[in-house]
């Protein structure tokens, strides 16, 4: 399989959005996975991501094992903490908290998982990950024990964009939570767009196509959908065709 970061950076530099399928595998029946994969391919989805910031059913495993068998897109763990590391995925996104100031969530859970991810064949991405204040209190937020950037404050958000990008982080994640009540700002994303030159991902409330629409305009290259597609599952047919119509289609 072709690098997965080197894609992100390909499709970057040729200015095609993505996107990316967001899994909870406590939320996902086996038929229903072997269903979002189908359609996932059909719509010619870009990643699946897949990990919660609180799993409480032990199917991380089985879920992979499931996509990988009925799909060729690529599957990357989104881990929400140490044990959410499964072999047989084909990349990891090695998240470090950098709007935080949890020393546990910038590098200490890092330490413990380092060993793992060396010995297996995992493509590790190391990913700066930025909480935006979203309307409510999120999962992310009470497990990673930090606090949101606010979503008034776009220049805080740019400072720790660059500085994550100085730091040796090979993408940019503002993640408004999931199920949050409002998406990442528009006005922030190409703030800090502006200012970095790696790929940038938004995610967090993302739950129609306007918004996704507004969220590509302002700067982001790949964009993570969950709640959404779990409500319908269509909903991906209308992201895929929003991004062939209005962003990636063939100049004439």
């Amino acid at each position: 399989m072709e690098n997965i970061l080197q894609t992100i950076l390909s499709r970057k530099s040729d200015q095609k959005k993505q996107f990316a399928v967001l899994i909870d595998p406590d939320n996902y029946k086996p038929s229903e996975l072997i269903f979002l994969a189908t359609m996932a391919t059909k719509c010619n989805v870009d990643y699946f991501f897949i990990g919660g910031s609180l799993l409480t059913a032990d199917n991380l495993n089985e879920a992979v094992i499931i996509l990988k068998e009925h799909c060729s897109i690529p599957v990357v763990i989104f881990p929400g903490n140490t044990i959410q590391i499964c072999a047989k995925a084909d990349g990891i996104l090695f998240l470090s908290v950098i709007s935080g100031r949890n020393p546990e969530m910038l590098i200490g859970k890092h330490v413990i998982a380092a060993p793992i991810l060396k010995k297996s064949k995992l493509e590790v991405i190391a990913t700066g990950y930025m909480l935006i204040e979203s309307g409510k209190s999120t999962t992310a937020l009470y497990m990673s024990n930090t606090n949101p950037i606010p979503a008034e404050k776009p220049e805080i958000a740019v400072c720790t964009a660059i500085a994550g990008e100085m730091l040796g982080m090979q993408l940019i994640y503002l993640e408004a939570g999931s199920g949050a009540e409002r998406a990442v700002p528009e006005n922030m994303i190409s703030k800090v767009r502006e200012n970095i030159s790696i790929p940038l991902i938004v995610g967090g409330g993302i739950a129609t196509t306007d918004q996704a629409r507004k969220t590509f305009a302002a700067g982001a290259d790949l964009i993570v959908i969950g709640n959404a597609i779990e409500n319908n599952v269509n909903f991906i047919e209308e992201i895929a065709h929003l991004i062939q119509s209005e962003f990636n289609s063939p100049i004439v």
